[in-house]
């Protein structure tokens, strides 16, 4: 059996999970970010993406989760982010309609802000449907 480690997703709302894994990999900046038991303490951007857990059983789970800090420490591994879903909890109408309106908007922006916060809204309304689309192939 593999070695585990406490790993805890805190959002502004809730704790969105708190257990003993295996492997935690979460999206930063320049691509994917692996923890494992006995990683080296540190501290991580979380960019909008892919939260994938890896349980005490070996059974992946994937989360959508928004911009945060993750931090690796000697005795348990913590994420603070801005939002984390599972697919179940994601809205698929809402994630579209939230695309096609950062859409729309990316489209006719005139202004780097409204371009930014666009891209922005649009980057969260993908992964949402993504992460709902993976949930419907992962076993739980």
């Amino acid at each position: 059996m593999a070695q585990t480690f406490p790993f805890e997703v805190h959002t502004p709302s809730r704790l969105f999970y708190d257990a003993q894994v295996e492997e935690v990999i979460v999206t930063i900046p320049d691509g994917e970010f692996a923890v494992m038991a006995d990683h080296a303490a540190c501290i991580a951007p979380v960019v909008t993406g892919f939260l994938r857990i890896k349980d005490r059983d070996g059974v992946w789970k994937t989360a959508f989760t928004a911009n945060g800090i993750l931090e690796v420490k000697e005795h348990k591994t913590v994420l603070m982010s801005e939002a984390a879903e599972w697919g179940s909890e994601i809205d698929m109408d809402r994630a579209r309609n939230a695309r096609d309106k950062a859409e729309g908007i990316l489209n006719s922006a005139r202004l780097k802000f409204e371009t930014e916060n666009a891209a922005l809204s649009l980057r969260k309304a993908e992964y949402r449907l993504k992460v709902r689309e993976l949930e419907n192939q992962e076993p739980r």
